[in-house]
Order: structure tokens, then sequence, then C-alpha cells
């Protein structure tokens, strides 16, 4: 061990004894400590309103984290809903809308939101709406505002659902430009009324808004941390890393990416009144393409997902903007009178800050793409025996809760006269299979035959063109995947479809939203009952890692990225378990694991299956097929040429010449 490793080890020995959680709980304390002692120990007006800015924008960054960093949603218009925030106090409380007075404004006057002002033409009345019932009252606006402009774009993604927030961006400043009468256009509102306490308005002092704005702070860091760590903020991560498998777990996409923008859109329209308040003016050019460039910006700089990272991403970049640039810029002067070149006396590098902000976002996507301080951090490595594994046989014998809805009597699965096309092509033709509750079937057939679009026009991810399907006696034929999850069918991918940026417990809990009833209220304040659901839900996901014996539970807080591909395999399984589901379709669960994997996980699929679970299975392997199936239907171009007992398909010299192009011994299809 070298001198600088033995220095690290004994600065770290100590804090090593104290638990992670105890730690950030003290780091969170001295954050807060100096945070509020800030003012006491620097009496600058200038720093202090400066400060008062960063932590604005550390607000406005963690409403777009919300959206970019929890939900995957990438907004270029954010700016849009601040602007909304601002000229909703704004207006409510500057000189420019001033109605004639008449008796319809006196309840208002009475609960003191409205003035009688008298004018030569006739009284008039002066909205004088509080700053703290504006707070709130302002978030709900440009929430509302979120959700009437979420509603018919956010079924678009990636660059499209871009260029759509960008031009929603735009729109706004340019009505606040043409609406003279409500926002004075281009000349701005002015005169807005500044907060009062007990009495007492803050008028220009900067430490009164720098210790609302750390409040604000604190309340968001506070909300966004408690809807991470929920059912919802672990459906919009979902949704952010695999839609289509979110949807295939129960996540109501549209309603989900709704509520994500609407949150974040909360966050700005409160950010908004408080700025122009402290400001006491608001003006279009405020609220530009700009500013929201410079917060995602500062959530792509502090890490996008990361609740402390966006804080410290934003107070770092405003602070070099108003605090550094301009030190840097006058020691560039200095040196320039120094060496007499004048060049250097006219730099001014605040004026170049679109510049630095971009230089700044092009060298953490070359040299940090995580950011400042990464959502996901690195997890210590597992031991030897974590990580050995023996093949374990026999299966499950229990599963505690899984009965609870796979057990219930059902009518099974059916499947008449199903077809799917994708223009031209016939990927299904007229399929017609019946899978009794209770029973396992099995599709088998070439590359291509349409095994995996028949698992997802059940699954409602593939519309079919025709035909019917019904499951426990009612038609999901056209619904959405979300509702079919609910109605007990759950499933895995040909191709794994995981939500690899997560920990395999966050996987399983994803599998379990459609059963979870929490929202975003409950996941904020957590009563009794959210407290109880969750730890119910973490001890379920326990305890379906603890049948993968030690393959899945030691590595329960890992990412799924980091795990093997047979391990990625089972935890897809676990997670459609952990919806307790009636139906399991299992797309090919025992590709790409050895001889010994195979058969554990095939007595495993067997042993759910005695448990109450009926199971659909496409597999290539037929001993697993012959192992598990009471009966197999066979698919070839769209077509089913066969069904049957596992024996007769085996012989069935129109499947040899499907797999193999010609009669052949039937075990050679073992191999296909």
């Amino acid at each position: 061990m070298d001198a600088d490793a033995a220095a690290t080890s004994i600065w770290a020995k100590p804090f090593a004894r104290i638990p992670l959680a105890r730690r950030q709980q003290i780091l969170t304390l001295l954050v807060a400590a100096a945070a509020i002692a800030f003012p006491l120990v620097h009496d600058n007006d200038a720093d202090i309103d400066s400060a008062a800015n960063a932590a604005a924008y550390a607000t406005l960054a963690l409403g777009l984290n919300i959206v970019v960093g929890f939900a995957g949603l990438l907004d270029l218009g954010y700016a849009a809903f601040f602007a909304i925030g601002a000229y909703a106090y704004g207006i409510l409380t500057s000189f420019q809308v001033m109605p004639h007075w008449g008796p319809f404004w006196e309840p208002f006057a009475w609960l003191e939101l409205v003035q009688r002002m008298p004018q030569p033409g006739g009284d008039v009345v002066h909205f004088t709406v509080s700053f703290w019932i504006m707070l709130p009252v302002s978030a709900l606006i440009a929430a509302g505002f979120g959700v009437l402009f979420g509603a018919p774009t956010l079924r678009l993604r990636g660059d499209y659902l871009a260029i759509v927030t960008l031009g929603f961006g735009e729109i706004v400043p340019i009505v606040v430009r043409n609406v003279d009468s409500v926002t004075n256009g281009a000349a701005g509102l002015n005169g807005i009324q500044a907060p009062m306490i007990y009495g007492h308005s803050f008028g220009v002092n900067a430490w009164p808004y720098y210790y609302v704005a750390i409040a604000l702070v604190a309340l968001l860091i506070f909300v966004s941390v408690r809807l991470r760590d929920s059912r919802i903020g672990r459906a919009w991560m979902a949704i952010r890393e695999d839609e289509t498998a979110a949807a295939a777990m129960g996540v109501d996409r549209t309603r989900t990416k709704l509520l994500a923008f609407a949150t974040g859109a909360a966050f700005a329209g409160a950010t908004g009144t408080f700025y122009v308040a402290k400001l006491q003016t608001a003006t279009p050019e405020m609220f530009g393409f700009p500013v929201s460039v410079m917060i995602l910006v500062m959530v792509v700089f502090g890490g996008m997902g990361s609740v402390w990272g966006v804080v410290v991403g934003a107070v770092s970049l405003q602070l070099l903007q108003s605090w550094f640039l301009e030190d840097i810029s006058g020691w560039i002067h200095a040196l320039g009178r120094a060496v007499h070149m004048p060049w250097m006396e006219q730099i001014d590098l605040t004026q170049s800050i679109e510049l630095i902000f971009g230089l700044i976002l092009v060298f953490m996507m070359l040299y940090r793409r995580d950011g400042l301080i990464p959502a996901t951090r690195k997890q210590s490595a597992l031991t030897y025996e974590q990580q050995h594994a023996d093949v374990r046989r026999g299966g499950f014998s229990v599963l505690t809760g899984l009965g609870e809805v796979a057990g219930r009597a059902h009518a099974g699965l059916e499947v008449k006269g199903v077809t799917v096309r994708f223009g031209g092509l016939v990927a299904l033709n007229a399929i017609d299979l019946t899978v009794p509750a209770g029973g396992v079937l099995a599709v088998i057939g070439p590359n291509g035959s349409g095994k995996s679009t028949l698992f997802n026009a059940i699954t409602g991810l593939t519309p079919a063109d025709g035909g019917a399907i019904r499951f426990d006696g009612k038609d999901i034929l056209g619904l959405p995947p979300h509702q079919i999850l609910r109605r007990g069918i759950a499933r895995t991918f040909q191709n794994i479809r995981l939500f690899t940026n997560l920990s395999v417990l966050d996987n399983i809990l994803i599998g379990q939203h459609a059963r979870l009833k929490t929202g975003p209220i409950a996941a904020v304040f957590r009563p009794p009952f959210t407290r109880r659901e969750e730890a119910a839900a973490r001890e379920w996901a326990t305890e379906i890692m603890t049948l993968f014996g030690n393959r899945l539970l030691p590595r329960a807080t890992q990412t799924v990225s980091h795990l093997s591909y047979a391990n990625r395999r089972r935890v897809e399984i676990a997670r459609a378990l952990g919806s307790r589901p009636k139906l399991l379709l299992l797309d090919e669960p025992t590709a790409g694991m050895n001889p010994a994997e195979t058969l554990e996980l095939a007595e495993q699929i067997k042993s759910l299956h005695a448990l109450g679970l009926t199971i659909l299975l496409i597999e290539h392997k037929l001993d697993v097929v012959t192992r598990l199936a009471d009966t197999v239907v066979v698919l070839d171009h769209g077509e089913k040429i066969a069904e049957g007992t596992p024996d007769a398909v085996r012989n069935n010299e129109a499947v040899l010449q499907a797999y193999l192009g010609r009669g052949t011994l039937a075990e050679g299809l073992v191999h296909a």
C-alpha cells in the first residue's frame, strides 16, 4: 500500500463505522446549517441576492429533473411554466389589470384578496393576493397547463417530443408579448407586490428572499426524494428505461408521463412566483429558450435523476455566472494591463455564458456522463460465497401470496382467429389456441414463425387486425398493456427487457406496480397505509428473490446492467411473478443458459405451475417443452401447422419439415 492509499484509509476508517444512512443525515444537517448561517456570517446583500437566485434555479432544476431525470422526457420549453407561474402572481398583484368595482368583488375584499381604489372615472379593483397564497396556487396553475399541453403531446417520444416542447416554450413568451391588456406586452409588469409577513414587506432586502428560497429548495428536495423512492418514482424511471416493458408491467404510460410533466411544471410555477416577487417586475425576455437550455445544462451537469446532484449543479453554475466569471474577468483585465495587451481588458466572460454552458455540456458528455453526483452509485463487490451458486433441483416449494390471485379459478385464455398484419406481411393468420386454467401450453416454431407476435397480441403490445382474445371469460383484445397486466397476464420477453439502470429489487417492485395503490400525495406524506403497503411489497419482492437461492438476493441492490445473462433472465421472471399473475407468458426463458441451468429453471417453472399458475410458453428446447407442456402448438410463417401432445408433435412430419426443411429423425428437433 502506497502512502496516499494509506492516508486515505486512515481518514476513511472512522467514517466507515457510521452507517451510510446516518452519514447522509449528518451531511444533510451540515449543509442545512451552512445554508442558514450564510447571511449571518457574510453580510453582503449582493452576494446574498446571488445566492437566492442560485437557490431559485436549484428549484427549477429539481422540477426539470422530475421530467428529464426521472421520467426521461426531453423538455426544451421548461421555461414556459416558469413564465406562467411568474405572470400568474404578477398579474394578480401589479396595477396592470384593474376592472371596475362592483358588488361581485366585496367578498374578495373581505378575504383581503382585492382592494377598492377610487379613480376619477369610478372605483376600480386592485388585486392584492398574498404571495404565500400564490405560491401553491401558481404551482397548481402551471401544473394545469402542463396537463393541457402534455395530454395531446406526450404520446410522442424522443426528438419529436423535444421539438414540440421547444415550440411550447416559444409560444408562451409570444403570447405574453401580444396580450398587452393583461401582461403589458414587451414592456412587462412593474410594481409587483413584494412578499409580506406580519404586515412587514420584504422590500428590497436580500436576506428574507434568500431564506424563502432555501425553504423552497428544502421542500422540493423532500418532495423529490419521497416521490423518487415510491411507487410513482419507480414508474417514472421504468418509462425512462423502457416504455414497452413498463407498459407490460402495468404502468399506464400516458397518465404516468402526464403526472411527471405536471409535477415538474408545478415546481417551475412556484419558482416563477418567487422570482418575480423578488425582482418586482416581469418581462418576456426573462423566460426565453436560453433559460430552458441553462436549466437543462444544470441538470446534466449535476447528474440526471440525482436529487442532490441537480441542486449542486444548479447552484454551482449559477454562482459561476454571478460570482466567479466576474472575478475571473477582473483578473484577466489586470493581467492585460500588466502585460500591455488592451484586447485582454475588453474580455467579459459574463457575456459568453451560453458558450461556456455549451462547453460544460460537451465536456460532461465526453468525460462524465453521469454528472457530478450520479444517480446510481457503484456497489461493493460480492464475496466469494455470494458469487458462487450451486444448481438447485426441485423447483419452488412455496411462494406465499401467489395463490391470492393465481390460485383463483378462472376460465383460462382463448385465442380465436387472431390475425396480425404488418403492411403486406401476415405475421399471424387466423390463429386459434386455448390455454385451460391450470394448464401449460407451449408454442414452438422456427424463427420468424410469429411466436413473439402472438405474445405481443395477447398482451396488447401489437394490435390485432381481426379475431378475438378472451381471458377469464372477458374480452381483452384492444385493451392497453397495463390493463391486461391488471387482469392477471404477465410476461417475459424474447430479448430481455429489464430496467437496466435500476436495481434488481426495484425491477421486481415495478412488477408489483399494478397491485399497489399509493398515489403522488400519499407518496409524499407517507401515511400509515402507504408505509404498510411499501413494506409488504418489499417483503414480497425479497421472498421472490429468495426462491432463486443466492443468485438474486445478494444482488438485490445491484443494477441489472451488472448481472450475468442468466441472472437477468431470472430477474425478468421474478419481475413478472411480482405482479401476482394468473397466466404467465414465458418467451424463451432458458435461452442463453447452460444445460444445468436450463434443467434448474425448467423445474422451477414446473413448480410455479404446481403452485397455481397457468403458463403459456415459447421455447426452442424440445426437452424443456416435453418436461413442462401438456399441449404443444406449432407455428410456421404465421400459420398453425400442428397441435397436440409433445410426443405427437415431435413426430409430426409437417413440424419436422418446418424446422429442418425435410423429413428427419424427431430427435433432431432437440437441437433446433
